[in-house]
């Protein structure tokens, strides 16, 4: 454990911000998954819905640091081509 006074402020700190970046994260995650899920089950139109509200999502993580705004453009990329793929199908 630190022995500074601003040491154990900073540990603090980064504690917390891991915290609200994990659950950040998370939530992420989960509205991808939202879109997968809906791919997976052959439903077009949900996974398009769920495009939709995924995508400010993945861009909120891009703002607050959480993935590299390449990343997020690879797997929005990616999510689009599925669903355009499926809507063909």
């Amino acid at each position: 454990m630190a022995n500074h006074v601003s040491a154990k402020k900073r540990a603090k700190q980064n504690e917390k911000k891991a915290k609200i970046n994990s659950a950040n994260r998370n939530r992420m995650r989960t509205f991808v998954k939202k879109v997968e899920l809906a791919l997976t089950a052959g439903d077009a139109v949900a996974a398009e819905a769920a495009f939709k509200v995924c995508q400010p999502e993945v861009q909120k993580g891009i703002s607050k640091g959480l993935i590299h705004k390449n990343t997020a453009a690879r797997k929005l990329s990616r999510l689009s081509a599925r669903i355009k793929a499926a809507k063909n199908k």
